[in-house]
């Protein structure tokens, strides 16, 4: 399907994002979606009604023009504890059912994911503003998470281990684990959800997610396929709470986090949200899995191709107009180079399209918000008084000439900043903080030891990257001595990783694993077992006890 067909169009023109039309999230028969109210509740196919007095609701606006697509109801904290505990009773029943049987489960909803991938995309755009084609890459990255878990329902392994004791065995197991609780960000709204639930599921829990009030129509969508999936496989009616989505503010998220049915709470966002959520958690001696801020880092080496160079850093600082965890805050680039790399790169920056997501020739989105605005201006004016040079960039556009696919043109409070580029000197105070906007700090360096240190030397450690042909520079860049995040990255950028690995970072990031390699066991129960098959009992280490 072409793009041009998935989004509404009058006259040539892409229309307000009011009159959008919203798969997979239809609600009754009203033709006017910013009428559509959802609701705060889903347990299975149950989405409860929202009450109208007072009416608890929250606006769902786009990014891309500040329209309003409707409402969604703000679950009340008796209805969020009930929802936990059905999805208590649903997993239950759901821990027993065979791993690869629990693994069919996800292969299904994968393809109904592959069938509705343009339908998902375009609720993403909508919702969170990013381009088309990361969008479409977002919901791959959903099917191919389902594949890993499917494959992984076959593979929960554990040991057999050596017994000192004769006639004895020593194996371990992995048990499902209870109610996994999922608190997600709005600038991956459908794949981080996967890469817990997809895993969860599979591991033989049940799912509570809190989406972004920011997003919560992309999890409506994802959680409605995922219904129709065990609709499919006759398994609804015995596992009607496999899957909730509660919907609201920080409240519901605390209600998640203080919940005994959920061993393990499972949160991406901030660092002062994760360190929250985390001590909440801790309080009742309960699990957490963080996904928190990233201020990640990319060296440039003498020997590295500049060209490959260019691209990973355009893509790693400026795709999802800088709102990605790994998205590239610090570049450090050696002095030899740097005067020819800062010049390809400042005239790049300037040949980049900003506007409407909705046109594919536009590389460049909204930012979700004027905050995110707000806070980009003050770091560039703050570094400016102390001798920070902006490079490129900065400004937020406003009028046609970046609106025009929109039906009347102009400036419709879409929030469309020009990525920036600020020369900087490596004791500049702002770069210890992570700065969720399209803003780059650059820094010279002299020798690559002195470039690993400045790229540590900050709280958090999610992303990094080199760029070298020589092997030796690598090699430290990865060995012990080298980066300090749990992302280490050779001749590619800090986004963009694969599903495969294990996604998390070490210090104030919060030190989660999520996705690919052994992250399925955060989601499970280690048991050990003693077997003695002979006629005695013998005790460890020696000890006699004869009664």
């Amino acid at each position: 399907m072409e793009m041009k067909t998935v989004f509404t169009q009058e006259n040539g023109c892409l229309v307000g994002t009011a009159n959008e039309i919203l798969p997979l999230v239809s609600v009754g028969d009203s033709e006017d979606e910013s009428e559509s109210v959802w609701a705060a509740v889903c347990v299975g196919e149950n989405e409860g009604l929202v009450k109208t007095e007072p009416m608890q609701t929250f606006p769902v606006h786009s990014p891309i023009d500040n329209q309003v697509l409707g409402h969604c109801g703000i679950a009340e904290k008796t209805a969020v504890l009930d929802a936990i505990s059905q999805a208590h009773e649903s997993f239950l029943k759901w821990r027993i059912v065979p791993a690869p049987k629990r693994g069919e489960l996800i292969r299904r909803f994968a393809e109904k994911v592959r069938q509705d991938k343009n339908e998902l995309a375009k609720l993403i755009t909508l919702e969170a503003g990013k381009t088309w084609q990361e969008s479409l890459g977002e919901v791959q990255e959903v099917i191919d998470v389902c594949e890993f878990a499917v494959g992984l329902s076959r593979q929960l392994h554990g040991l057999t281990i050596a017994s000192e004791r004769p006639n004895h065995r020593m194996m371990e197991q992995w048990h499902p684990l209870g109610v996994v609780g999922i608190i997600t960000a709005f600038n991956f709204p459908m794949a981080v959800w996967a890469w817990n639930a997809a895993l969860a599921l599979v591991c033989g829990n049940a799912v509570v997610w809190k989406p972004s009030e920011k997003t919560p129509l992309c999890a409506l969508a994802c959680h409605r396929l995922l219904v129709s999936a065990l609709r499919d496989m006759g398994l609804l009616s015995s596992y009607p709470a496999l899957s909730v989505i509660v919907n609201g503010h920080k409240d519901v998220g605390q209600n998640i986090a203080d919940h005994a049915f959920i061993p393990l709470v499972s949160a991406t966002g901030s660092v002062p949200m994760g360190r929250s959520v985390a001590e909440r958690v801790a309080h009742r001696l309960g699990r957490s899995l963080l996904e928190l801020g990233g201020n990640n880092a990319l060296i440039v080496t003498p020997s590295a191709d500049l060209t490959m160079a260019l691209k990973a850093v355009v893509f790693s600082a400026v795709g999802t107009s800088g709102q990605r965890c790994t998205s590239l805050r610090r570049l450090f680039v050696h002095e030899s180079v740097a005067d020819a790399f800062l010049e390809k790169l400042v005239a790049t920056y300037k040949t980049i399209a900003i506007g409407d997501p909705r046109d594919e020739s536009n590389l460049c989105g909204p930012v979700i918000n004027g905050q995110t605005r707000d806070v980009m201006n003050q770091a560039i004016n703050e570094v400016s008084i102390r001798g920070g040079q902006l490079l490129v960039g900065g400004k937020q556009l406003a009028g046609r000439q970046f609106e025009e696919g929109v039906c009347g043109g102009g400036d419709r409070g879409g929030v469309y900043l020009e990525p920036a580029i600020v020369e900087v000197s490596s004791d500049e105070p702002l770069l210890q903080l992570e700065t969720f906007a399209p803003l780059l700090f650059v820094v010279r360096y002299q020798s690559l030891h002195q470039a690993i240190a400045w790229q540590n030397d900050v709280p958090q450690g999610l992303s990094s990257a080199i760029f070298t042909t020589d092997v030796r520079e690598a090699e430290v860049f990865m060995s012990a001595s080298g980066s300090d995040c749990g992302i280490v990255n050779v001749n590619i950028g800090t986004s963009g990783a694969e599903i495969g690995g294990a996604f998390g970072g070490e210090k104030d990031t919060g030190g989660g694993r999520e996705s690919g390699s052994d992250a399925w066991k955060q989601y499970m129960r280690r048991t050990t077992n003693t077997i003695n098959y002979g006629d005695d009992i013998p005790l460890a280490q020696g000890i006699r006890f004869d009664v």
